[in-house]
């Protein structure tokens, strides 16, 4: 990255694909900002600015990188790769960290190297936030190595696009209850057609919900 593309990063602000830190926090702290752009669609993290975009440098590049190194090869599984530059900006150093979006997620954040368990993080806005169980099952459904679609539309999606044609919007507990299935199982459909990319899959509200892909949020 040229020092210009830096820059322009920075004036752009915190957003979905950006987050600045004035100094490295903890390891698990970190491994959840790394965990959250690797699960949604990548982005740079910052050290060495400040949460209004004021460039104030870092210490120790050396043992920032480090610390990344560790959070990323560690406290996230599966483990991430990211590429880590050190920039000098207004004769202070900015650790200039660059995650990709991963066909491996959803990764997760363990709290301890060795954890079986883990949290699972996306981008929402300006901030890293744990993912819904469909948000979660969606980015599984969606990973190269998964089932081949299989999509037959009976009864049970016919009724669904007729209830989206008349109220716009549906959640997993009210398809359940309209279909009288199982919310697993009424999960488990509505992922199919989202990956058939007949719905799209809403995280803005406290309830996930989801939508026809002409459709676009509604109130």
């Amino acid at each position: 990255m040229k020092r210009h593309q830096l820059r322009e990063l920075i004036e752009q602000g915190e957003g979905v694909c950006v987050e600045f830190k004035r100094r490295f926090t903890t390891l698990d702290k970190i491994a959840k900002e790394l965990c959250a752009f690797a699960n949604t669609r990548g982005g740079y993290l910052l050290f060495g600015v400040d949460d209004d975009g004021t460039i104030v440098g870092v210490e120790s590049e050396k043992e920032q990188i480090e610390l990344v190194r560790t959070a990323s090869e560690f406290y996230v599984v599966p483990p991430l790769h990211v590429e880590i530059e050190v920039i000098e900006i207004e004769w202070k150093d900015v650790v200039v960290v660059h995650v990709v979006a991963s066909s491996q997620r959803p990764h997760r954040v363990v709290e301890q190297p060795d954890d079986t368990r883990g949290v699972v993080y996306i981008r929402s806005q300006a901030q890293s936030v744990q993912a819904s169980r469909e948000m979660v099952r969606l980015m599984r459904e969606q990973r190269p190595d998964a089932q081949p679609l299989q999509l037959y539309i009976g009864d049970r999606e016919r009724r669904l696009f007729a209830y989206l044609h008349e109220h716009g919007k549906i959640t997993v507990a009210e398809y359940a209850r309209l279909v009288n299935i199982s919310r697993r199982r009424a999960l488990q459909l509505l992922i199919r057609l989202v990956r058939a990319e007949l719905l799209v899959l809403h995280t803005d509200a406290p309830t996930n919900y989801f939508t026809m892909v002409s459709d676009g949020p509604t109130g």
